[in-house]
């Protein structure tokens, strides 16, 4: 399962430069304790079957929409990202410029177009008659336009687009600065056991963990468990597995300077857009950040920092359409209303502590009035 750092503790470790790597510890390891305690109790499968698929199905395309936005401001406009903040218009040209971006846009596109349909009981009907539709028209091709047609659908599949951006994106950081190559040091970064102090225990839990909370448990764990049953439905994952397996990382890690990490629906829908289809690849890429931190440890960074902003837009764009589409299942006119709903309220920055309230509230409101248009 993939993962990615908490954002909400992320944030305010930017905005806020008193929130420091004590504090940031302390905030992940009690939001982890308190995943942890859930899932082991099993609190947490009780919320997952609970709560309403159209109340995660809102939460999913607020996440994915956010992505997209927040990509295609890093493919117009120049970023400090350690602000946080738009430096400028981006220039067309140049190591990069939008050309690029557009030129890596249209590259995935070729490659991955919309991603493969994935089949839905909802949708059987429709997915055979689409299916025998294609058959009739393939026999009417001419064999050598068929067979090359299924060259280029298997060349499409096994081409890995994410990572060839991501190695042009290298390639062209280490060209913007080839100074950064002899800056690198071979060697791992010491390993200390952070000390929290009783100040930073409370700040990191008041600061960090009390607005990450409802993001780790709705989005790292619910909305994980249900994208990924709608991405691999022979495949059954428990609310319980996700959410211990999102406390212990951060319990041991986090006491080591480690960054408070979850999973995340983003993620996963990320790396099913660009071809990830079992754990093998998330190994993988584990494994070569293993490889990469122990050789050259933080050294590394002075050549990630030139990586050009642009291509990461790109592939945070596609990663939150592939997110945002997995709400293209709420059929009915009530499922679309608290979908939306929730989508608002979770778009418009509100915390999201005081906006689940919220959501929960309006679907069960519909839900009543609903009823009663029925009997009446």
């Amino acid at each position: 399962m993939p993962v990615q750092p908490m954002k909400s503790i992320a944030a305010v470790a930017i905005s806020n430069k008193s929130f420091g790597v004590p504090e940031i510890m302390a905030a992940g390891i009690i939001t982890s304790g308190v995943a942890v305690v859930l899932g082991v109790t099993g609190l947490m499968e009780l919320a997952y079957w609970l709560i309403p698929l159209s109340v995660v199905r809102g939460i999913q395309l607020a996440q994915g929409l956010n992505f997209a936005m927040t990509a295609v401001k890093y493919i117009r406009k120049e970023q400090d990202l350690g602000k946080g903040k738009s430096t400028g218009q981006r220039p067309w040209t140049g190591l990069d410029g939008l050309i690029l971006a557009i030129v890596a846009c249209c590259f995935i596109v070729l490659v991955n177009g919309a991603g493969k349909e994935i089949q839905r009981q909802n949708q059987h009907e429709r997915n055979e008659q689409q299916s025998e539709d294609e058959t009739h028209n393939e026999a009417n091709l001419n064999p050598t336009v068929r067979r090359s047609k299924k060259f280029l659908e298997k060349l499409a599949d096994a081409m890995p687009s994410a990572v060839i951006v991501f190695l042009l994106g290298l390639i062209l950081a280490v060209i913007r600065k080839p100074s950064a190559v002899k800056e690198l040091r071979a060697g791992p970064e010491t390993i200390r056991v952070v000390h929290i102090s009783r100040h930073a225990w409370r700040d990191g839990f008041i600061k960090g963990a009390i607005p990450q909370l409802p993001l780790t448990l709705l989005n790292s764990v619910i909305a994980v468990c249900k994208l990924s049953k709608d991405l691999f439905p022979e495949k059954q994952v428990r609310a319980t597995s996700v959410s211990v397996t999102v406390g212990l990382m951060n319990l041991i890690g986090c006491w080591f300077g480690s960054m408070p990490c979850c999973h995340g629906a983003g993620g996963l829908a990320g790396q099913y857009k660009f071809g990830g289809r079992s754990g093998g690849c998330v190994a993988a890429l584990g494994a070569l950040k293993l490889v990469l931190g122990l050789v050259l440890g933080g050294s590394m960074l002075r050549v990630l920092v030139e990586f050009p902003v642009g291509l990461l837009g790109v592939l945070l764009l596609f990663a939150g359409v592939e997110l945002a589409m997995a709400a293209r299942d709420m059929s009915t006119k009530q499922e679309a209303f608290v979908m939306l709903v929730v989508t608002s309220v979770s778009l418009v920055g509100s915390s999201a502590a005081l906006g689940f309230p919220e959501k929960i509230n309006t679907n069960v409101t519909v839900h009543i009035n609903f009823d009663n248009n029925r009997k009446k």
